[in-house]
């Protein structure tokens, strides 16, 4: 299991990167690590590097207490979302390819 709190605490602050139409609050105050992976469960995440800086708001949506969207689009969102967080993760040189 990849964990990495540099990872985790980077969100703080940070814009969301999922931004779900009509649900994403925009509001950076509230942005965490969301994991996205298909191998997590409830209690069990996946590794930090399938995640996203997600607002509360889009990250509910991402968990599915919130269902604004099918499951399809939330799943082509997140993979969207990674991209555009691994590129911030790899700016603030928290992972780095040799």
């Amino acid at each position: 299991m990849i964990r990495s709190s540099y990872i985790t605490e980077s969100a703080k602050g940070e814009e969301c990167q999922v931004r779900i139409p009509g649900a994403c609050n925009g509001n950076p105050e509230t942005t965490v690590l969301a994991h996205v992976g298909k191998n997590r469960e409830r209690g069990i995440k996946c590794d930090d590097t399938f995640a996203v800086f997600a607002c509360s708001s889009c990250h509910d949506e991402i968990d599915r207490r919130m269902r604004l969207y099918p499951n399809e689009q939330v799943t082509t969102v997140n993979f969207e979302s990674v991209e555009r967080t691994q590129r911030q993760i790899f700016e603030k040189r928290l992972l780095h390819a040799d």
